[in-house]
């Protein structure tokens, strides 16, 4: 395992920032009440975390669903960092974990993800 990849948490918030920016219009339309953060380090008892969905997906808001906190997607700095080796490994692998977690607030489940590419 070489040196870990050195990368300001500002340089790593614009390539989220990209990666959103990716994501087709059709879809961020229909996003609804996210918000989207940047942390250095995942919860001590999951180290390998790269992102993290939570929140109420959007398949399972009914009536009911009025005046909460908007749906949280982290990002983690850390994990990402300790598996890519280039600027451009970290590019595809952001880009990878933004889609996964939004998928979740759309209320995609992982295995329907494996099935649609997105390891």
């Amino acid at each position: 395992m070489g040196p870990v990849l050195e990368m300001t948490r500002e340089e790593f918030e614009e390539l989220v920032a990209e990666a959103l920016d990716r994501i087709p219009p059709e879809l961020t339309r229909l996003m609804d009440n996210v918000a989207v953060f940047v942390e250095d380090e995942p919860p001590a008892d999951d180290p390998e975390l790269l992102g993290l969905y939570e929140g109420t997906p959007l398949t399972d808001r009914g009536e009911w669903y009025a005046g909460v906190l908007p749906d949280r997607i982290t990002i983690y700095r850390g994990p990402t960092l300790r598996m890519c080796e280039t600027r451009e490994d970290v590019v595809v692998e952001t880009e990878i974990t933004v889609v996964h977690e939004i998928a979740h607030h759309f209320g995609i489940d992982d295995a329907r993800l494996h099935a649609l590419g997105y390891g």
